[in-house]
């Protein structure tokens, strides 16, 4: 399920015209399959039941009004306020939280990190139900601000009451931009990482809790975060979704094979591949290093990449995944990133290695959460961007072009992705819109 192009990867052909009118009159069809995503839930009212949690964002209007543009928060929009009533709901919290790979790797970095907590002032963004909160209370911390604009934080007050840190961590209900906190901090927590790391546009709200209450040197958690790409070979995927349509009971239905290619592939996908999927070593598209990123940097993300197939198969999409590293404030990341150039938001890609994807290695003294094809699972997954028809690749053959990432500009928590590939002489273009 993808956007853009055309029932041919985007070939620029003769017929690109002449499909391209095509494409958009089935372009709503772009919702269906959408099974495969995070739970995401949809508004909810909990009228009276936020009366016990700290509001802080509608207190401030007087003050903020007096402020110069230049230092206002960005308006919540209602796209924000959709995104904010989506987490109200216990599904998502649910899942994140049985995502055992995502919450013990975060309740060990705590406990690794416990000499910088004990006795710290630390600032949860995100705080959900407030679970990384409380393992930061119970690792010694002296104060934990739990913050969430969703109205999960009733809940999340209710929780820490219940596990007797009122006096130890404090919910505060609304935007990160919004609330006050009249005390710098030392640590910074947040699971603020979307599909292909940077979908939901949630890490700008830990930058702003960085640049405004941080003290110099602080730890934030995760420290680091890797997106890499690889092309994939999936027949087994493209079978079940396309040629399906060739023979159904004896029927020859063929002709839907050009509407299920669009309604099958016009958005990115988010499922699990094996390292057996992937037809060369990953790239990486964007390294981020949490004390240092700006929100400038995450408007929009370029990265060139040359990639060499390692097998003889047919090529049928990009599969992007990330990892997060959980190191100290003096410590560097892992190895293996692309160059970044900061100040234009473009990067070169430099093969995390040679040889088989599965055989990469890891850092042993790396605090790691990955979300790679060969690495535990995770609800997050891998994000694919299929194309319309598989192209044949050679061993060896080179698999060159860019990939942007850009917030939409309908709502910056949607991602628009424009990926150019060329191979073997042709050259491709495919647009897709993350939703």
């Amino acid at each position: 399920m993808q956007s853009g192009g055309d029932f041919s990867n985007g070939f620029h052909g003769d017929h690109h015209r002449e499909l391209e009118w095509e494409e958009k009159q089935v372009g709503g069809l772009s919702s269906l399959g959408r099974a495969k995503r995070r739970c995401r839930g949809g508004p909810r009212d909990l009228k009276d039941g936020g009366a016990n949690v700290l509001r802080v964002s509608d207190q401030l209007g007087e003050q903020k009004s007096l402020e110069t543009s230049e230092s206002s928060p960005p308006p919540c929009t209602d796209f924000d306020v959709a995104y904010f009533h989506s987490y109200a709901h216990v599904g998502i919290h649910e899942e994140m939280i049985k995502d055992r790979a995502r919450t013990e790797t975060y309740k060990d970095a705590i406990t690794h990190h416990q000499s910088l907590i004990q006795g710290k002032v630390v600032v949860d963004v995100g705080c959900g139900t407030g679970i990384l909160s409380i393992f930061c209370a119970q690792a010694g911390a002296k104060r934990v601000y739990a913050v969430d604009a969703s109205d999960i934080a009733v809940q999340a007050k209710e929780v820490v009451k219940a596990n007797g840190l009122s006096d130890k961590v404090i919910v505060l209900h609304g935007r990160v931009e919004d609330v006050e906190i009249d005390e710098e901090v030392d640590v910074i927590i947040s699971e603020w990482m979307g599909y292909m790391l940077l979908y939901e546009s949630m890490l700008g709200s830990v930058i702003t809790a960085r640049d405004r209450w941080l003290k110099p040197g602080g730890l934030i958690l995760p420290s680091h975060a890797t997106l890499y790409m690889a092309p994939i070979s999936h027949s087994d995927r493209y079978s079940h979704s396309i040629d399906f349509w060739r023979n159904v009971y004896g029927i020859n239905m063929s002709p839907m094979m050009q509407l299920a290619k669009q309604c099958a592939f016009e958005e990115p996908s988010v499922e699990s591949i094996s390292g057996e999927n992937v037809l060369t070593w990953p790239g990486v598209v964007k390294h981020i290093d949490c004390q240092t990123i700006t929100i400038q940097e995450l408007d929009s993300v370029t990265a060139k990449y040359k990639l060499k197939s390692i097998m003889r198969a047919p090529m049928h999409g990009f599969a992007f995944w990330f990892d997060v590293e959980f190191n100290g404030p003096a410590s560097s990341p892992a190895k293996n990133t692309g160059e970044n150039c900061a100040a234009s938001g473009s990067s070169s890609i430099i093969p995390s290695g040679e040889g088989n994807q599965k055989k990469r290695t890891i850092p042993s003294d790396a605090l790691l959460l990955s979300t790679a094809p060969e690495a535990p699972p995770t609800h997050w997954q891998q994000t694919i961007v299929y194309f319309y028809d598989p192209i044949d690749v050679e061993q060896d053959q080179v698999i060159e072009g860019s990939v942007t990432l850009s917030q939409s500009k309908e709502n910056r928590r949607f991602m628009n992705i424009h990926l150019e590939y060329s191979s073997a002489g042709r050259s491709f273009v495919k647009e897709s819109v993350m939703r």
